[in-house]
């Protein structure tokens, strides 16, 4: 999947509160892929990184993809198709939720 386009709809932007966790409040956008069905029967969920303002909708390239170790589900990560982003900062931007998480990530 790394290095493959796809579409994010974004169901939680950048500033807005988790809904079951209102102390955590997203620091960026993050949303699913609609038909992309992941092992929770869930669509698959994504993290969108190199944007910086709240989006509803967003196309880019799966950069990463964060494998957690306890849990049945991975994120991907997804950012505009010409930005490199590295690995300290794939890590920093979604530490406000992987930190609950035993995962590491695939580049």
């Amino acid at each position: 999947m790394l290095g493959k386009v796809v579409t994010v709809t974004v169901d939680r932007p950048m500033g807005t509160y988790h809904p079951n966790h209102p102390d955590m409040i997203y620091p960026i956008n993050y949303g699913y892929i609609k038909g992309i069905m992941a092992l929770d029967g869930e669509e698959q969920d994504a993290y969108i990184l190199g944007i910086s303002e709240p989006l509803e909708e967003f196309k880019g390239k799966i950069i990463a993809i964060i494998h957690r170790n306890d849990d049945v589900e991975d994120k991907w990560v997804v950012a505009p198709e010409n930005m490199m982003i590295l690995l300290e900062e794939i890590v920093d931007k979604t530490h406000f939720q992987e930190q609950y998480f035993d995962s590491y990530i695939e580049m």
